[in-house]
């Protein structure tokens, strides 16, 4: 049946008619901001909730993608990437938009945590006044389909906390946001979206990277690689960092505003992220911890939800975190390909940010979330007393969660401790696709030959063996039992196989296939990005056979322990 969903928005013209800028007509400037949006150097930002600055163009300008999926959800015509205004602004230059759309666009300040414990060095004047947005700059704001958008362009240029860094984003980054962010809202894991994605002909810089075929952790040689923007969308940008910012001048009463500027924030963030759950008649210590209870259960749901499609965020930092519970932020993150508890793709990272470690890491800014904002509350002790229970309930709630996900990717109704337990000692002594091995387990197979499809090896003791079919045994008794079958509501091993097959993905965003994908498009080819695009953004589907051999196979041995493959460094 075709699709008769009209497409109303053609032209930037018809996009500015919907500007709406909440952040910057509600809350402060820095005073200090230069009202033209020409403020590009590293400097101290002490007051404010942002500065208005304008984004720096990319030289010369060419479209490679934009996500179809999200364009036809915003009522947008595909064709509408290609044009010149949208090309212009979308590539940095805001200086020729139509009315109402501002000229300027605004740059945050942000506090660094990691792991709970904050951090103040990463700021070049050591206080914390020069840590945000360095290359992400916001252009627009605007309600679309009774839904608010903020779009932000990464690599925008410097802005005043780009700690005396270029502000740009490379093509090869850019290009794994871009798909990154496609293939999370696909894989129904809340995203930033993404836009479009445009890069220079003509402009480029030197990033530090990886020579081929190194094993090396850290970048070991000097590339030249073209700059590139991508614009990345959401409901708001706001980072528990950015809370925790004003939570801690507050806290330290840096300036006679620091409190107003954390409740207003604060405020702020509720009706952007919140407004449909929390009651705007509440006093704001009702809200607050209305919040608290509200972002605890999004944000244990996303990790759930991460570990469920294999992926590890690499970087978890407080201002990594989007408060409204979204994954925010891709930098060395990684989709795993063996499974492994302890597995790692940034350079600089370790066990505290590896996969199954991002529950506990999560916890870390959920604490830090909850100090930012107690400062609301210290007149209010029974409030102050809510939230803290809040707090400290939190890694039960995300072990529920955990153990709820756990079941529904092994098609059962009620998690199983010991079959859990079995599987996951199994996996660790027997090399396995993390993507592949559910995947074929979603099948229901009668033996052990499907499953062996996602083993690195291909021989195991037999032993080993009888170990693995024992456990299949146990699942399948589990699973396809009488009351499993009512409990999931499936009634049959066919609606159970279909059930397991929407949660565990059969395509996943392998680093091995991204690289070839940003090494065509650097000579100026795209066909591989696009290709890939339109695959990853299908992870479900049983695809053609031909899309199937060359994306649905183990990670060639040769590939292991690559630099810029299987580890990268933050800048990434």
């Amino acid at each position: 049946m075709a699709d008769k969903t009209p497409v109303k928005i053609k032209t930037l013209n018809d996009i500015a008619a919907l500007c709406d800028y909440s952040f910057v007509d509600t809350l402060n400037s820095d005073p200090e901001a230069k009202t033209d949006g020409v403020d590009h150097q590293t400097r101290q930002v002490f007051t404010g909730h942002y500065v208005r600055v304008n984004p720096t163009p990319i030289k010369d300008p060419e479209y490679i993608t934009h996500s179809k999926v999200f364009f036809k959800e915003l009522g947008f015509s595909d064709q509408l990437a290609q044009t010149d205004d949208f090309i212009r602004l979308f590539s940095g230059d805001s200086t020729s938009v139509p009315k109402p759309m501002h000229t300027a666009g605004w740059a945050t300040g942000y506090a660094l945590s990691i792991f709970g414990t904050e951090y103040y060095q990463q700021c070049p004047f050591q206080t914390g006044n020069g840590y945000g947005d360095g290359r992400a700059v916001s252009v627009l704001e605007a309600v679309i389909n009774n839904q608010r958008w903020e779009m932000q362009l990464k690599g925008g240029g410097r802005t005043p906390y780009c700690r005396g860094a270029d502000g740009r984003a490379v093509l090869r980054s850019s290009i794994r946001e871009f798909l990154a962010q496609e293939h999370m809202h696909a894989l129904g894991v809340p995203t930033s979206r993404s836009l479009s994605l445009y890069v220079s002909t003509s402009e480029k810089v030197n990033r530090p990277w990886y020579s081929e075929d190194s094993h090396s952790m850290d970048p070991d040689v000097l590339v030249s690689e073209s700059v590139a923007i991508s614009t990345r969308v959401a409901p708001s940008f706001i980072r528990v960092g950015q809370l925790e910012l004003f939570g801690r001048r507050a806290r330290k009463n840096e300036h006679p505003k620091a409190l107003q500027e954390l409740e207003m924030i604060a405020l702020h963030l509720i009706d952007r992220e919140y407004a449909n759950v929390i009651d705007k008649k509440l006093n704001t210590e009702e809200k607050i911890v209305l919040l608290a209870r509200e972002f605890r259960g999004r944000l244990t749901s996303l990790v759930a939800n991460w570990i469920r499609v294999g992926y590890c965020q690499g970087n978890f930092n407080s201002d990594n975190c989007a408060a409204g519970g979204f994954t925010l932020d891709y930098g060395p993150f990684g989709f795993c390909d063996e499974f492994n508890p302890h597995y790692q793709p940034w350079s600089g990272g370790g066990d505290h940010f590896a996969f199954l470690n991002q529950p506990v890491a999560a916890e870390r800014n959920f604490q830090m979330f909850c100090k930012a904002v107690e400062p609301l509350l210290s007149a209010h002790s029974s409030h102050l007393q809510e939230l803290e229970e809040i707090k400290n309930s939190f890694a039960q709630v995300m072990q529920t969660q955990m153990q709820r996900m756990w079941a529904d990717k092994l098609g059962l109704a009620d998690f199983n401790a010991k079959l859990f337990s079995d599987l996951i000692t199994l996996m660790m002594k027997t090399p396995v696709d993390y993507t592949i091995f559910f995947r074929e387990l979603s099948s229901i197979p009668q033996d052990m030959t499907p499953l062996k499809q996602s083993f690195y090896t291909n021989s195991i003791s037999v032993e080993m063996d009888e170990h693995w079919s024992d456990w299949l045994k146990q699942w399948q008794q589990l699973s396809c039992s009488a009351d499993n079958l009512k409990a999931t509501k499936t009634d049959s091993r066919e609606k159970l196989c279909e059930k397991m097959k929407l949660i565990n993905p059969k395509y996943s965003l392998r680093e091995w296939f991204v690289k070839p994908a940003y090494q065509q498009a650097s000579e100026r080819n795209y066909t591989l990005v696009r290709e890939l695009q339109a695959v990853i953004t299908q992870p479900y589907a049983q695809q053609s056979k031909e899309i199937e051999e060359k994306y649905y196979r183990l990670k060639p041995a040769e590939l292991f322990n690559i630099g810029g493959l299987t580890q990268y460094s933050c800048s990434s």
